[in-house]
């Protein structure tokens, strides 16, 4: 009788079962020393979509790069497109947008997927002895695709929970009013960065200039507004 240890690093389940393995480690790893270990990876999306009913969202990030844990945690809003002119996304924005990818913290969504494709192909392999041989590796990509369907079932519904914390996971700061030094220039729809203290913490937060005004790098800001769709603040310039 094959072992479990024989099925889980078996030919077909090895890759999945170390990559598994490393995002057990990963979550250890932040549980205890707070380190996070999110990529970065700078995607401009200047994107204006109206797409079916299962992606009516946006991203919007005029002039902006945004790395990939802010992507992750952004609230998609079909009123940001709204009498907008429509430019297509690319495919892989898509799948991100459409299974939760974005919406929801990336590593929590990928961590969800990673689990369930990797249950499905070691319980289908191994109820069909087919973890060894070409047959196994069939249910694995079949199991792909299955998993990207089930994961964005299993976490829709966090989406209500994780809208109310920011991206560090902690109650959402009330940033209105406050004051801030702009990290970036921004004019008209461009989008830029601020840095505000809160409490004796800093945080570094979208912004976009109230009624379109050239707002230099080093300014100093007050926080008049967020947006609808809560990814990034309007300012204007404040001169004490």
């Amino acid at each position: 009788m094959t072992s479990l240890t024989d099925i889980l690093f078996s030919e077909v389940n090895t890759i999945l079962t170390c990559l598994f393995l490393l995002l057990i480690i990963y979550w250890i790893a932040t549980m205890f020393s707070g380190i996070d270990f999110d990529l970065d990876m700078d995607i401009d999306l200047d994107v204006d979509i109206e797409a079916d009913a299962n992606v009516d969202t946006a991203i919007s990030a005029e002039g902006s790069n945004m790395d990939f844990n802010d992507i992750s945690n952004a609230e998609l809003n079909k009123e940001d497109v709204v009498g907008k002119r429509i430019q297509p996304l690319k495919w892989w924005q898509i799948v991100l947008i459409y299974f939760n990818f974005v919406g929801l913290p990336f590593m929590f969504t990928f961590t969800c997927f990673v689990f369930l494709w990797w249950f499905t192909t070691v319980l289908a392999t191994a109820l069909t002895y087919s973890y060894n041989n070409v047959f196994g590796f069939g249910i694995m990509i079949i199991a792909f695709v299955t998993s990207l369907f089930a994961t964005k079932i299993f976490t829709t519904p966090f989406k209500g929970f994780f809208k109310n914390l920011n991206k560090d996971g902690d109650r959402a700061v009330d940033f209105i009013g406050r004051q801030g030094v702009l990290l970036s220039s921004i004019s008209g729809k461009k989008m830029g960065n601020a840095e505000l203290s809160v409490n004796g913490n800093s945080y570094s937060v979208y912004v976009k200039a109230l009624n379109g005004e050239t707002l230099n790098y080093q300014d100093k800001i007050l926080i008049i507004k967020q947006s609808e769709d809560k990814n990034y603040f309007f300012v204007q310039s404040y001169n004490q």
